[in-house]
């Protein structure tokens, strides 16, 4: 059964996911992002944002990036306001900015031996995330998203 699941059964390691340092710019992040998907149809969702020293800090989404680029998309009223000057001169400026400035902070993190339903059910659902940091003994060891953890849960369904 799914719910017997563990974490570590459907990590990711996090050096095989797109990674960069927090003085990295928006501009930077977006060719990481745009590399991890040679050879395949997909741009990873999701960039992992480092130190220095390889410790975890936060997470870029392309929803991030996007809003990092065009802060009036995150409006409302953008669409009334019209799309027609978006994503020109200004959004070139914008995107040499760091990521640390348009990154989301990792609160939430989930343990090896914990089960697939508490990272789902509550911590990704909860929290509107798409992807946890696996720790082991307060050391990164990898990731777990919610698309292995949908796959896995609704295969008990069907």
């Amino acid at each position: 059964m799914s719910g017997d699941k563990k974490v570590k059964d459907l990590i990711i390691d996090a050096f095989e996911y797109p990674h960069v340092p927090y003085w990295f710019t928006i501009k930077q992040a977006i060719m990481v992002i745009k590399k991890s998907a040679v050879g395949t149809e997909k741009l990873a969702p999701t960039v992992l944002v480092f130190d220095e020293k390889y410790n975890l800090m936060g997470t870029l989404t392309t929803r991030e990036i996007l809003i990092g680029l065009e802060p009036a998309l995150s409006k409302p009223e953008a669409i009334a306001e019209g799309v027609a000057g978006m994503f020109g001169e200004e959004s070139k400026k914008r995107a040499e900015r760091p990521v640390s400035e348009v990154m989301i902070p990792v609160r939430y993190f989930v343990e090896p031996d914990d089960p697939i339903t508490k990272a789902a059910a509550y911590l990704m659902i909860h929290h509107d995330l798409i992807l946890l940091p696996v720790v082991k003994e307060k050391k990164l060891v990898g990731v777990v998203r919610m698309t292995e953890i949908f796959n896995e849960l609704s295969s008990t369904i069907l």
